[in-house]
């Protein structure tokens, strides 16, 4: 996948869960790739999609920081966000490996869409507009930067009227 939808799938699901991580989320998901870039800088050649795309190591990451160790969440956005880049990675063709040891790729939906094909920025949208709309659903529970409740702010008092009717039917 482009590096536009890993960020776009990663950020919308991290925006939904915890907005507060976005950045970090979005980091995580452009990680396999860059440090690809990495390696080479020091010389070591290494193939795309290689050792930084393993699924099983970004896995064991993830959960590690999530229920093991984490310092105010940022290793386990970072791990998830290079999670979603693996599975999204996993939907063309060429795949990516499941671990260090075994030869076979892993690929979800039968590896069947190639890097830059509509499908995939279609897929990246229906992610977003998901997330927009479970955001929604829950009403911005807790600490959500994107979606204000401007209804609500100004039966709080906290906004006047001219400001409740210039945003009201704006949603991001």
């Amino acid at each position: 996948m482009k590096w536009l939808n890993h960020t776009l799938i990663a950020g919308a699901i991290c925006a939904a869960i915890s907005p507060t991580h976005v950045a970090i989320c979005v980091a995580g998901a452009t990680a396999p790739d860059w440090l690809e870039y990495l390696y080479k800088l020091t010389r070591h050649h290494i193939k795309h999609r290689g050792p930084t795309h393993i699924f099983t190591h970004w896995l064991v990451a993830a959960v590690t920081t999530t229920f093991i160790w984490d310092y105010h969440g940022i290793g386990a956005a970072f791990a998830w966000g290079g999670v979603s880049h693996i599975l999204t990675d996993a939907m063309t063709v060429t795949g990516v490996p499941l671990s260090p040891y075994s030869d076979r790729r892993f690929h979800l939906f039968g590896g069947r869409f190639r890097t830059g094909d509509p499908i995939e920025y279609a897929i990246a949208a229906a992610v977003v507009v998901i997330c927009i709309g479970l955001a929604h659903l829950t009403e911005g529970v807790g600490f959500a930067p994107f979606f204000y409740d401007w209804g609500g702010l100004y039966q709080q008092g906290v906004i006047d009227g001219l400001e409740w009717k210039t945003n009201r039917f704006r949603f991001i």
